[in-house]
C-alpha cells in the first residue's frame, strides 16, 4: 500500500480526489454476493450441523481468497472474497481489507467504509467481496481493532501508517506471502489467474546461485549481486543499477530473481548494484543532478574497477520504482554516456506539481536533443495518479523517436506487481526479449 515503509514517491501536492472506476476494479464490495457464503448462511441458518468448519477446511484446501465466476457473467472478470476467520483469543469489533491501490483510492478520499469486512451473522466468518478484472495482481492484508467504528475509519495519514503497522497478512493464502521491511508484517498477495506469469520471482532449487556481496562506496551502503562464476578479469560485463536498495536487497531477495534470469538465459552475465537510499530518498530520488553525476562518475568507475561492469553504457541499466522510475529515466536523460539503458515502473513523471508546475522530465525529453538511449517504461492500470502521465510520457518518447518498450499492467504501486516487472524489463533491456 501506499504509505508502506519505504514512501514509494514523493508526497504530491493537492493531490487530485480518485475517481470512481468502473472497469478494471469494480465495486460496491458485499459479502453475501458470494456463492460460497450464500450457502454457508443458508446452512447455519438450518442448523446444519458443522456448516461453518466445513466451509474453513475447504478455504484452508483450496487458498484464500475466495475467486468465483463474475456475477454478471463476464468471463473477463471474477467476483474475489477475502474472509478472515474470527479469532477468540482476539475478537475484533472490525475488520478492514486492506488491498492495495483498490482500498487506497478510498483512502485518499477519506472514507474506508467500503473496505469494512462484515462479519456473517451467526458465524466467525468476516468476508468482503470485490468484482475485480480476471488479470487483477494485488498484495493485501487485514487489520483487526476492537474499538469504535470511528477509530476504525480514521484515514488521515498518522492513523494510516498505523494501520499498516499492524496489519497482517491471509493465513490461509497458500501463496509466497510479500516481505516488508522495519518489523511490519508481510503481506499476502492475490494472483487471478488471467495475471502475467511471475515464475522468476521465486527462489528455484534447480539454479546456480550466484554471491549477494555488502559494499561500501563513498558513505553509501551497496549491496552487489554477482553472477554465477563471476570473475573480473573475464568481463566485461553488463551492469544493472537498482535504485531503492535495501528493498530490493535484504527485504526481496532480488538475486533470486537475477539467478533465474541467468539460469533460463534471459540475460547475459550482470552484476547488479542496489544503492541504498540512505534516508535521503526524498532528496536524491527528485531529478537530482548531484545523484545522477554521482551514480555515473562514482559508482559506476568504482564497479567497472571491482567487478569489471559498467563500462560499455549501451549494456547499463539503471532501474526504479515510483520516484525511483522517474529517477532512471532522469539518469538516462542527464547521464546518456554511462546509462544507455532506463527501467522505469510506475515512474513519478507528475513531479514537481508545485509552483514550478508539473510533469518537468516530459517536458525535458520533449525540448531537448534525442538522447542515444533505450526507455521500458511500464505503470499499473489502477495507478490514478500516475497512469495519465506514464501515457504522456511514453507519447513523448514516441514523437521524439525514442526507442521506448511500453507496458500496462492490471494493479497498482505495489512490489506484488513490481518484483515481475522488474524481471521482464531486464530480459528485454539487457537480453534483447
Amino acid at each position: 500500500m501506499k504509505g508502506d515503509v519505504t514512501v514509494t514517491h514523493p508526497p504530491r501536492k493537492n493531490p487530485p480526489a480518485p475517481p470512481v472506476l468502473a472497469g478494471p476494479t469494480g465495486s460496491e464490495p458485499t459479502a453475501v454476493r458470494s456463492p460460497l457464503l450464500r450457502t454457508l448462511v443458508a446452512d447455519v441458518r438450518d442448523d446444519k450441523p458443522d456448516a461453518e468448519e466445513a466451509f474453513w477446511l475447504r478455504a484452508a484446501a483450496t487458498g484464500t481468497p475466495l475467486v468465483e465466476p463474475d456475477p454478471e457473467g463476464d468471463p473477463d472478470h471474477r467476483l474475489v472474497t477475502f474472509v478472515r476467520r474470527e479469532d477468540p483469543e482476539r475478537p475484533a469489533t472490525h475488520v478492514l481489507a486492506l488491498v492495495h491501490t483498490v482500498t487506497d483510492k478510498d483512502r485518499h478520499a477519506g472514507d474506508l467504509a467500503p473496505h469494512l469486512m462484515e462479519r456473517l451473522e451467526g458465524t466467525g466468518v468476516w468476508a468482503i467481496s470485490h468484482r475485480l478484472r480476471a488479470d487483477h495482481r494485488a498484495s493485501y492484508q487485514f487489520h483487526a481493532t476492537d474499538g469504535t467504528r470511528e477509530d476504525a475509519l480514521r484515514a488521515d495519514r498518522a492513523s494510516w501508517l498505523q494501520v499498516l503497522d499492524h496489519a497482517e497478512p491471509d493465513p490461509l493464502n497458500d501463496r509466497a506471502p510479500l516481505p516488508s521491511r522495519d518489523g511490519r508484517n508481510p503481506a499476502s498477495v492475490l494472483e487471478l489467474p488471467e495475471a502475467p506469469a511471475q515464475s522468476r520471482t521465486r527462489r528455484r532449487d534447480d539454479v546456480v546461485r550466484g554471491r549477494t556481496l555488502d559494499a561500501e562506496v563513498d558513505g553509501r551502503r551497496i549491496t552487489v549481486h554477482l553472477p554465477p562464476g563471476h570473475r573480473p578479469d573475464e568481463g566485461p560485463y553488463a551492469l544493472a543499477v537498482l535504485l531503492d536498495g535495501e528493498m530490493w536487497g535484504p527485504v526481496l531477495g532480488v538475486g533470486d530473481i537475477l539467478d533465474n534470469l541467468h539460469a533460463d538465459g534471459d540475460l547475459p552475465p550482470t552484476v547488479a548494484v542496489l544503492v541504498d537510499t540512505m534516508g535521503r530518498r526524498m532528496q536524491d530520488l527528485a531529478c537530482s543532478a548531484p545523484f545522477a553525476d554521482w551514480l555515473a562518475d562514482t559508482l559506476l568507475p568504482w564497479a567497472e574497477r571491482e567487478y569489471g561492469a559498467g563500462a560499455d553504457a549501451a549494456r547499463t541499466v539503471v532501474a526504479g520504482q515510483s520516484a525511483g522510475g522517474l529517477t532512471a529515466a532522469f539518469a538516462a536523460f542527464q547521464r546518456p554516456d554511462r546509462f544507455g539503458l532506463a527501467l522505469s515502473q510506475s515512474g513519478s513523471f507528475w513531479w514537481p506539481d508545485d509552483e514550478r508546475g508539473s510533469e518537468w522530465l516530459t517536458g525535458q525529453y520533449a525540448r531537448a536533443e534525442r538522447r542515444p538511449v533505450t526507455l521500458h517504461v511500464e505503470v499499473g492500470l489502477q495507478e490514478w495518479m500516475l497512469l495519465p502521465e506514464n501515457r504522456r510520457f511514453r507519447n513523448v518518447l514516441r514523437a521524439r523517436g525514442y526507442d521506448v518498450r511500453y507496458g500496462e499492467f492490471n494493479g497498482g504501486h505495489d512490489y506484488a506487481c513490481w518484483r515481475g516487472g522488474l524481471a521482464d524489463g531486464l530480459a528485454a533491456l539487457l537480453g534483447g526479449r
